[in-house]
């Protein structure tokens, strides 16, 4: 009697995995970035009241040069990490707030083109970039998008339903925020717990518009590997706009709610940023890893 052996069953090939790379051109950008960023940050946080002579305009009071000064430091590590970056997932989420910002720094330069200093070089580069980046920027994320559509990424525990909530209000209300600045400047003026120009006022609606929309995208994707560099960013912006609040807090009426808003509001963020990196996942056991298609909000 001839022994029977069980039927063999094909070995199963593993998934394909579809690319999550940052494409050289994107590299490039962020190399060309980057010390751009560090020297207007050294120019407005060290040299506050200098900025009639080196910078693209005289901004008061040095608070205001101070805080846009921390928010290009951010700016100079996420383009850092983006220069290194191997995984497009890693980064994308800031491609988006960067162009808007950009954007609005534009707009703001030609609804107030005469009270730049023309004829510095600070302003020159400054017309150059915020004339361009909001065209360049979009492609390069296109592009990248594109390359890396239908990517698989191994399963990650997303943040808690609750953080995620709370991250899109807090993103939701810088928003409002930076349009009511941008279009309505005359109305936070007069409310703002420091001086503000119509032309300073926009460029506030610039900087609550970037951490806004990271906000949104962060609350869409839920993925500490997404969120993790953006998120460091703005801790590093954070921190020094702390710091600048220290060296200038008499230029803030404290006795305004406005003051103690801003404050608030920067401390609020910082909280969010610490407990999604507590919720952080840790990486799963590879041989326990299958891959599956990630949850893309850009693909929806």
């Amino acid at each position: 009697m001839a022994i029977q052996t069980p039927p063999q069953v094909p070995a199963q090939k593993p998934l394909e995995t579809a690319p999550d790379r940052v494409l050289g051109v994107t590299h490039i950008l962020a190399v060309i970035i980057v010390p751009i960023l560090v020297a207007a940050f050294i120019i407005l946080y060290l040299f506050p009241n200098d900025t009639s002579r080196l910078f693209a305009w005289p901004i008061k009071p040095p608070l205001s040069a101070r805080l846009l000064g921390a928010t290009y430091l951010g700016g100079a590590y996420f383009f850092t990490r983006a220069a290194f970056s191997r995984q497009w997932h890693a980064v994308r989420l800031g491609f988006i707030p960067v162009t808007t910002f950009a954007g609005i720094m534009g707009l703001a330069t030609l609804l107030h083109w005469d009270k730049f200093s023309h004829g510095l070089f600070a302003f020159e580069l400054w017309a150059f970039l915020y004339f361009t980046l909001p065209f360049v920027i979009p492609l390069i994320w296109y592009f990248n998008r594109r390359a890396n559509r239908g990517s698989l990424q191994a399963p990650e525990k997303p943040f808690s339903t609750g953080l995620r909530l709370a991250i899109a209000c807090v993103g939701a209300v810088m928003l409002v925020s930076s349009a009511i600045s941008l279009v309505f400047p005359q109305l936070m003026i007069p409310v703002w717990p420091w001086t503000l120009s119509p032309l300073t006022a926009r460029v506030m609606a610039a900087m609550f518009a970037l951490p806004g929309l990271v906000g949104l995208g962060v609350a869409a994707d839920g993925r500490w590997s997404s969120a993790s560099i953006i998120f460091q960013a703005q801790a590093l912006s954070i921190l020094f706009f702390l710091v600048a609040i220290a060296l200038t807090k008499d230029e803030i009426q404290w006795g305004q709610l406005g003051g103690w808003t801003f404050l608030g509001g920067l401390l609020l963020v910082a909280l969010l940023i610490g407990l999604a990196a507590r919720q952080a996942n840790v990486r799963p056991d590879r041989s326990a890893v299958s891959n599956r298609e990630s949850l893309d909000p850009d693909e929806s």
